[in-house]
């Protein structure tokens, strides 16, 4: 929950009078023009960073997941390898962790290159196991930071079908981004284009 938030750098507003509550099994779009505080405001959710005014109350939520623009990895590791490591740290042995694994890659896609290595892999592909990877460590919440910026039109399309299989899945997911497509396929959204200067607390669009 975040109730009146508002934060600024150098006295430069980013947003203001911001409340909403945030719930699991919910896919969050966090929308708005390039220097609107996207990127700022998942770190307040996350806790990360102290907002100027306002709080927020991070109920019920033990372990954050944050997948970031461009996705990184081991080279020379398969792709099973970087989801299986979240299976494996929750006390999996090695064999069921990659059982767990090629389930959750083959609902992103990803059956086919599961034992490829991570050098090999195109984009979307990096991007999805990016996704798959965050979500193999059973986060409370999930943030993901303009999963399809660097992406072609075709790629970002692989990536969004992703992004909407996160809903549903126990977990409170919150995408920040300007790609009208990831808009659409959230479940909600919270729409940062009029941030300044609004006396009244921001709405998110359940829709």
């Amino acid at each position: 929950m975040a109730n009146d938030l508002g934060h600024d750098f150098g006295g430069h507003p980013l947003f203001l009078h911001l409340s909403f509550t945030l719930v699991p099994d919910r896919v969050y779009a966090v929308t708005g023009p390039s220097g609107s505080g996207k990127s700022t405001l998942l770190s307040i959710i996350a806790g990360w960073l102290k907002p100027v005014h306002g709080w927020v109350a991070r109920m019920n939520i033990d372990k954050i997941r944050w997948v970031f623009q461009n996705p990184h990895g081991v080279a020379r590791r398969t792709a099973l390898d970087h989801v299986s490591l979240g299976f494996i740290a929750q006390g999996q042995s090695r064999t069921q962790a990659d059982t767990q694994a090629r389930a959750l890659m083959d609902r992103f896609g990803l059956g086919q290159i599961a034992d490829a290595p991570f050098s090999s892999l195109s984009g979307g592909e990096a991007q999805r196991l990016m996704l798959a990877r965050g979500l193999a460590s059973a986060p409370d919440l999930f943030l993901v930071d303009e999963p399809t910026a660097q992406l072609d039109r075709a790629t970002a399309d692989e990536v969004n079908q992703a992004l909407a299989a996160l809903a549903d899945q126990g977990v409170i997911v919150v995408i920040a981004t300007h790609d009208q497509q990831t808009r659409d396929m959230c479940t909600d959204v919270i729409n940062l284009d009029d941030y300044v200067d609004k006396s009244a607390s921001i709405e998110v669009d359940h829709g």
